[in-house]
């Protein structure tokens, strides 16, 4: 028969059954025994116990960065910010060095952003306009802050995040609860005498 009409077989080779049974046209011959490895194979050989488990990244997450990478982006910051302090003072002669950042200046920062979110900054006479959404953030800013640091601080540190997270969530209440007042007076069937101007909300 030519070479190009010989027909094509297809052999099953597969020892059993999809019910788990041997065949009976099983191939008998037995499994072959395994071979003693060279050491050349062995030493470009992994042992499936020595391979690296595969742990999934989460998606979400930027990918890894070398050390090299994290040293020269902070180098090159501080470059940049050394150069800015300088054009800064040589354009405003006798201007002190901007103090460097501390966890103080943190934990004040983030405290004056909340007090201004409830609006506790607002001109006597003008209405209080209050973002009580970003002061509830600031102020969880604060709490993740205090448990992350937990036994990391000084205990002027500590008294100092405790007594700005205290003043914060108590004048949240009092915003809320000024608010709530505000709402009742304004609703159908509710006092509705003229009182003192009330907050409102930004967002």
């Amino acid at each position: 028969m030519p070479e190009q009409n010989k027909p094509f077989v297809v052999t099953d080779r597969r020892k059993f059954t999809m019910d788990g049974e041997l065949r009976p046209d099983a191939d008998p011959s037995p499994a072959r025994e395994p071979r003693d490895v060279t050491p050349v194979e062995a030493a470009f050989t992994t042992p499936p116990q020595a391979a690296a488990p595969e742990t999934p990244e989460d998606p979400e997450l930027p990918p890894a960065l070398t050390a090299e990478q994290t040293s020269q982006a902070k180098l090159a910051y501080e470059m940049t910010a050394d150069r800015l302090d300088t054009a800064i003072r040589s354009a405003n002669p006798g201007m002190d060095h901007p103090p460097a950042m501390s966890f103080d200046q943190l934990v004040q920062s983030v405290y004056m952003t909340s007090i201004m979110q409830l609006g506790g900054t607002t001109q006597e006479g003008q209405q209080p306009q209050v973002d009580i959404l970003g002061a509830r953030q600031s102020i969880d800013m604060l709490a993740v802050l205090e448990e992350k640091t937990k036994g990391n601080l000084s205990t002027e540190e500590s008294r100092l995040l405790e007594s700005a997270l205290f003043e914060l969530r108590m004048a949240f209440l009092e915003v809320t609860q000024a608010l709530a007042r505000s709402a009742a007076a304004k609703a159908p069937g509710g006092a509705g005498r003229p009182g003192p101007v009330g907050p409102s909300i930004v967002r």
